[in-house]
Order: structure tokens, then sequence, then C-alpha cells
């Protein structure tokens, strides 16, 4: 057994624990017995830190939400053009989703729900964000004319996150989740060509 540590770290470690283990299997077949024994606790010591499994797949969502938002701000604040910020947050995600699968399957999985659940309401969070993100990069692009006139944003946020959804859900479907990385540049050159200017490079920096 490990030596007794603050809540917070052992919250911490059972949340990677559970992540871990997601990307093996089904989220729903993690048992708090495994992840007891993956943070080197008993049984028992996991309900001292969390009332029950659902509030770990809870502390999960939220863990993703922190780390993938933070990922795709940073990628987009990288770029000054808002097309090039478009692709490098686009590929950001991948990487997050190759380094966390059990992220989208624990997602997918909550999504079968038929009703309403806690851990819906996080997806719709993470979601919404996500969105806002995505909208205030495509509003710049269309205010430099760097998008086809007229454009949906709307729509073009729904075919942009609609496209890493697909390739997530192939490449569990797969099994080769890292093949997401070779992938994703022929994906996202179509969604750019869909959207961008005739007279705007895919790829290019704007002043």
């Amino acid at each position: 057994m490990l030596p007794k540590q603050p809540t917070e770290n052992r919250q911490a470690a059972l949340v990677a624990a559970a992540l871990a283990l997601a990307a093996e299997r089904s989220p729903a077949a993690v048992t708090t017995a495994e992840l007891a024994q993956v943070v080197g606790i008993t049984q028992g010591a996991v309900f001292r830190h969390f009332d029950n499994k659902e509030a770990i797949w809870l502390a999960v969502l939220d863990h993703a939400h922190r780390t993938l938002l933070n990922r795709l701000q940073a990628a987009a604040a990288a770029h000054t053009a808002p097309l090039p910020a478009l692709r490098a947050v686009f590929m950001a995600h991948v990487d997050f989703v190759v380094e966390h699968p059990g992220v989208p399957r624990l997602i997918f999985q909550e999504l079968q729900q038929p009703h309403d659940t806690p851990l819906k309401a996080r997806v719709r969070g993470l979601m919404h964000d996500y969105r806002l993100l995505l909208m205030r990069l495509l509003q710049q692009a269309q205010d430099t004319q760097a998008l086809h006139p007229g454009t949906d944003l709307q729509a073009a946020a729904v075919l942009f996150i609609g496209s890493v959804q697909g390739l997530v859900m192939q490449s569990l479907l797969s099994g080769q989740v890292g093949a997401m990385r070779q992938q994703a540049p022929g994906v996202y050159q179509l969604v750019q060509q869909a959207l961008a200017a005739t007279a705007h490079h895919p790829f290019q920096e704007t002043p």
C-alpha cells in the first residue's frame, strides 16, 4: 500500500487510472476494485475520495474539459491568422484523443443513455466552450474575408467538430487510434477547402 496522500492527490491518481483503463476497455466495465489496485489503495479507500463511480467519471470529464480547452486555446494563440489557428486547433484535438482515447469512449458511451445524466451535462459544457472557441476563430476568418462570402458560421462549426468526431469514431472502431495523426491533415484540408475563400491559400499566415 502507498503512504497516505492528500485527497487532491488521490483524486488525481484515480482520475488518471480511470483514463488509462478506459483507453483499454469500455468505461462501464471499469470497476472501483481495479482503480484501487492501479492507484495502490483499498477499494474502500476509493469511496473516501469519491462518493461513487459516477463521481469519478465526472471528475474525469472535468479534467478532460480543462486539459483539452487549454490545449486548444494554446494552439490557437500560437497563430496570428484565423485559418492556421483553426488548423492548429483541429490537430491539437486529434493529438489529445490519441493520448487519451478513454475520453471519447466515455463520451460515446454516455451519449447512448436515453435519459439525461450529470455526465451528459458535463459533455454539453465541454462542447459549449469548444464551440465558443471555434466561433471566435471563424468570426475572425469571416471578418478578414478568409472564408467564402456568406459562410454559415454555425454550420462551419458543426462541420469542423463533426470531422474530428468522424476521425475519432473510425479510429476507435479500427483499434488504431494513432492512425488519426496521419489521416487528420487530409481531412482538415478538405474541411478548409469547403470554407476558405478561393483566393486564400489554405495554410497561409496573414500579417
